[in-house]
């Protein structure tokens, strides 16, 4: 009996190491298919993302002249964006439209996607205003920036409307070629990039939650600020991020819409460009890369998004 025994242990400590072994294997064969599987993937972002953006950054240490450009490493370009008054002005200028866009377009698209996941009870009624919300993308962005100034001219149909009111006495200046007509294009151009973000969240929500707060006593505010919003966190966040970044990176609205009166960070590259300054442009683009990355580093540390979809 004792040698049986000792051979079933035997046969159960090989038995069992040889299962191990296989699921090694396994676990080794599961880690190459999916660095297989990813590599297509990996292969497309190092080519069109993490190449191109290195060339920027290698650009932005050369030198230039008034007709040419030279390899070089040298931080004069640095040097004159950081210690340039006109640098800090842009860059408050960026932020401010950035600030501005983001809080109207969170208000709009957060109502819209509110009216849309809450209010409206039919699937298909869902779907037919959703589609019409993203009518205006069926044309060029620039078509739509440019269909506002005939409407915010001197005498376009804003004022001519106004002053047949008898609401004002002359034309507003203000309302074209001004911050207001920047920021009006900004939130007519983006809002649907916050709406779709927190519409998906918003319909996501188990609407057993809200009916268990309205059963607590909860009022519709207190159901909005304690139950819905904090739900909507992670597409609020996808929205604010889309929002940022599209912003802090536009240069042609601020071009067309303040009257080439008024510049952004975007504006300030493609002056550089125009006057083949690559290496002034790169290192621009550089210091906005690395700003619009720290501003996204801020609003992930508000909720953790990979946890929260």
């Amino acid at each position: 009996m004792t040698a049986l025994s000792k051979n079933r242990r035997l046969f159960g400590s090989l038995l069992a190491s040889l299962l191990a072994q296989l699921a090694t294997g396994r676990t080794k064969n599961r880690h190459l298919m999916g660095w297989l599987l990813a590599s297509p993937m990996a292969l497309v972002l190092m080519v069109f993302l993490v190449l191109p953006i290195v060339m920027i950054v290698i650009v932005s240490f050369w030198g230039a002249t008034e007709f040419s450009i030279y390899p070089a490493f040298q931080w004069d370009n640095y040097q004159f964006l950081l210690t340039s008054p006109v640098t800090y002005k842009v860059f408050l200028n960026t932020f401010k439209y950035a600030v501005l866009t983001w809080a109207f377009t969170l208000t709009i698209g957060f109502t819209v996607a509110y009216f849309l996941a809450f209010h409206v009870r039919s699937l298909t009624w869902q779907i037919a205003l959703f589609l019409l919300c993203t009518i205006p993308f069926w044309t060029s962005n620039i078509i739509r920036m440019i269909s506002w100034i005939p409407f915010l001219g001197r005498n376009g149909i804003a004022n001519s409307t106004l002053m047949s009111m008898g609401v004002i006495d002359e034309p507003l200046e203000w309302l074209l070629y001004s911050d207001f007509s920047v920021i009006l294009a900004f939130v007519h151009l983006y809002t649907l990039f916050m709406v779709v973000p927190i519409f998906n969240t918003m319909m996501r929500i188990d609407r057993s939650l809200i009916e268990a707060a309205y059963d607590s006593g909860a009022t519709g505010w207190q159901t909005l600020t304690n139950v819905i919003i904090p739900l909507c966190k992670p597409g609020i966040m996808i929205g604010s991020i889309f929002v940022v970044t599209l912003v802090m990176g536009d240069f042609i609205t601020v071009r067309f819409m303040s009257g080439s009166q008024s510049a952004n960070v975007g504006r300030l590259i493609s002056n550089d460009i125009g006057l083949l300054q690559y290496p002034s442009a790169a290192a621009t683009a550089v210091i906005l890369l690395i700003t619009v990355l720290m501003v996204i580093g801020l609003l992930l540390r508000f909720v953790d998004i990979r946890k929260e979809l």
